[in-house]
């Protein structure tokens, strides 16, 4: 079994963080199953996040998006009362050359058991890293030392 790190950031292993959601597992938490869908993007795992979000909202189908790779994924701010719950993250991704961060307030129900994403208020903003600024994709390193070329 690979001990790739998970792409959530959490610092653990895929097959001990959101590993076994993908597998079926519940997610305990809202905080855990956004962690569990913004991997499933990272990923590409459609069928994940169709299964995982509301009847209601969810999409009839959901494009694989070879374009866009995710790179770093932003807790801000997390809750639950009840049924209800609530994940505030920014998620910041590549296109090609561009960059951008999507940032949202994410809405959650459980039903059956099972927390599911209902749907949330989404902003994009593109972001032109420098070559000596920061790297965008968190590592503390330059960015031309690590992913802006």
């Amino acid at each position: 079994m690979t001990r790739e790190p998970c792409p959530c950031g959490s610092g653990l292993p895929l097959a001990d963080c959101c590993g076994p959601y993908h597998r079926g597992e519940p997610a305990p938490t809202p905080e855990a199953l956004m962690r569990s869908r913004y991997s499933a993007f990272a990923l590409g795992l459609t069928d994940y996040l169709l299964a995982t979000w509301a009847p209601e909202s969810r999409p009839a189908e959901l494009p694989p998006d070879e374009a866009t790779r995710w790179v770093r994924l932003e807790i801000l701010e997390h809750g639950e009362s009840g049924d209800a719950g609530t994940v505030h993250f920014r998620a910041t991704f590549r296109e090609g050359r561009r960059w951008g961060v999507l940032e949202e307030r994410s809405r959650f129900r459980r039903e059956e058991g099972r927390w599911r994403y209902v749907d949330g208020d989404p902003s994009m903003t593109r972001l032109k890293p420098g070559r000596n600024d920061p790297c965008p994709c968190g590592s503390g390193r330059k960015g031309k030392a690590c992913c802006v070329r």
